[in-house]
């Protein structure tokens, strides 16, 4: 063991304290002698940095032998140090982590086998919170995602609305979900978050075509280059500055982006509370967190998921309040009543007894878990339930009251929202409208909106794949064939149609089959207005 000389009298405080890492060896004329002992200083949980300040301090001459055998045989300087390794977020500690911070214990497990602590990613920013808060000196491999590495500058003026939403969410640490009707300009506000922090970002966005037009805005709006913008889904995959991906690839991925950004967006975040998208958020380090939506709010409650994983509501406008002010177009919404035949009227009543009769008062998400699980007297109810909507949803009288509506609003640009494909088809034959399918190919469907969008006027008819990213700024009539149960999907379809425009006045039809629980539904909905549709 190597031994230092003391020459000066030490208090018995201070005595004490060099006893927590050394042994007294003897004393003479000179002063005393102790030895430096490694056992003593890891036991006591001394730090190399606290031995060799106190000795510095008592005048010792500390030699690089004693030095080296010192910063060696104690602690090290720092109490833990954290890193990410194979999507997984690791604490190495050299304290008793839960003695000194036992609120770690929510989070954060440890592995007795490796002797090592480890947690979800997204824990990352509570983990070095509590730390810092208690004084704890740590290494932190993943620092760097909080630092700027880019400048990039934001071109025109944020709206006032954009402006008050980016200040709350940085008043937030820039953290949280913003709340905005479609075609408010969310994307906007996500560009202008990423240009404010210059930090590695990630954008996630829900499909192909949203990755391209985020892409777009970005360049549009920032002086950042095409090659600062990596495209990472598909057969391309390209991590740069700013990346985009979409939901299903970055859930594929997860492991391989989890600690490569400081930003994290998340766009039509309403999607992310499903079990497996989730994954996304939790197993991503990003630090600073923003979600975008028009609909955040879910009819299932999971909105609190999303909430807890993204930092919380920091921001909300309404259709309404933007539509005032003319950011949005105005609106009306008219439910227009058809009547199913005598036969139809049969059918949906037969099969609405027998759901009855087999849900025994079960609530339809009860019914979904319980056919899951195989549960016959459930799986049929579903069935009863299903071809009962179809039924309703794919009457003739719809067909025949879409053309009439087509007829009726002759010279503009209209929109056909329907859930069934073979509808769908009909219609835009009936119409001579373009057709819009998940069934068809990307660069199929690409070059409809491509036509469409070109066209002063004409019909789109839209399956769900309209519900989300598609942008035609001048399209002023929808029609929907069939009160949807769905809040969040009526409030994206309106969305669709309120791009503003000098003189515009958008107008959503609502078909609804009379005597059906659709006729109810859009009774429900129209009492609520619509801003409590999208936001609640």
């Amino acid at each position: 063991m190597k031994t230092f000389l003391i020459k000066r009298w030490v208090d018995n405080e201070t005595f004490e304290k060099i006893l927590t890492f050394s042994r007294f060896v003897s004393r003479d004329s000179q002063g005393s002698y102790f030895a430096f002992d490694p056992q003593r200083a890891k036991k006591n949980g001394v730090k190399a940095r606290e031995i060799l300040e106190l000795l510095k301090s008592l005048g010792v001459e500390i030699t690089e032998d004693l030095e080296e055998e010192i910063r060696r045989g104690s602690l090290p300087d720092k109490d833990v140090e954290i890193f990410v390794k194979g999507g997984t977020l690791y604490v190495k500690s050299y304290i008793y982590l839960y003695e000194k911070f036992p609120e770690l214990k929510e989070f954060l497990k440890y592995d007795k086998l490796q002797k090592i602590f480890y947690t979800k990613p997204y824990n990352y920013v509570k983990l070095v919170k509590i730390l810092e808060e208690k004084g704890s000196i740590y290494a932190d491999s993943l620092s760097h995602l909080n630092e700027r590495k880019f400048t990039y500058t934001l071109k025109g003026e944020l709206r006032d609305y954009q402006k008050e939403a980016l200040e709350k969410w940085e008043a937030n640490n820039f953290m949280g979900v913003i709340a905005l009707p479609t075609g408010a300009g969310k994307t906007v506000v996500g560009v202008a978050a990423i240009a404010r922090l210059g930090v590695p970002s990630l954008i996630v966005a829900f499909t192909k075509e949203q990755v391209l037009q985020w892409r777009d805005t970005i360049l549009k709006f920032t002086t950042a280059n095409p090659s600062d913008i990596g495209l990472f889904y598909s057969e391309e995959k390209r991590i740069r500055p700013i990346t985009i991906t979409t939901y299903q690839t970055a859930f594929r991925y997860v492991k391989e982006l989890s600690a490569s950004f400081g930003l994290l967006i998340i766009d039509e975040a309403h999607h992310l509370p499903a079990e497996r998208f989730r994954t996304i958020a939790e197993g991503l380090v990003a630090p600073y967190r923003m979600a975008l939506s028009a609909t955040p709010i879910r009819e299932d409650g999971l909105h609190v998921e999303l909430f807890s994983l993204m930092g919380g509501l920091v921001y909300s406008k309404s259709f309404s309040e933007l539509a005032a002010k003319g950011y949005l177009a105005s609106y009306q919404v008219i439910q227009v009543p058809v009547s199913l035949t005598p036969e139809e009227q049969q059918k949906v009543k037969n099969l609405l007894n027998l759901y009855k009769k087999l849900s025994n008062g079960k609530q339809v998400k009860e019914l979904v878990e319980l056919a899951k699980k195989g549960d016959e007297n459930a799986i049929n109810a579903l069935k009863a339930l299903n071809e009962a909507r179809k039924i309703v949803n794919l009457s003739a009288a719809k067909v025949k009251k879409v053309k009439e509506l087509v007829e009726l609003n002759k010279g503009k640009k209209i929109i056909v929202f329907t859930q069934f494909v073979e509808q769908a088809d009909e219609i835009a034959k009936e119409v001579g409208g373009f057709l819009l399918t998940g069934k068809m190919g990307k660069s199929e469907r690409e070059r409809v909106l491509r036509v469409f969008k070109s066209a002063p006027s004409g019909v789109l008819v839209v399956t769900t794949v309209g519900d989300e990213g598609i942008d035609i700024p001048d399209a002023e009539v929808g029609i929907l064939v069939g009160g949807t149960s769905s809040r969040r999907q009526f409030a994206q379809r309106l969305g669709r149609l309120l791009r503003p425009k000098e003189g515009k006045q958008a107008i959503m039809y609502e078909v609804i089959a009379k005597g059906t629980p659709e006729e109810y539904q859009a009774k429900k909905r129209k009492s609520m207005g619509i801003d409590d549709l999208a936001l609640l």
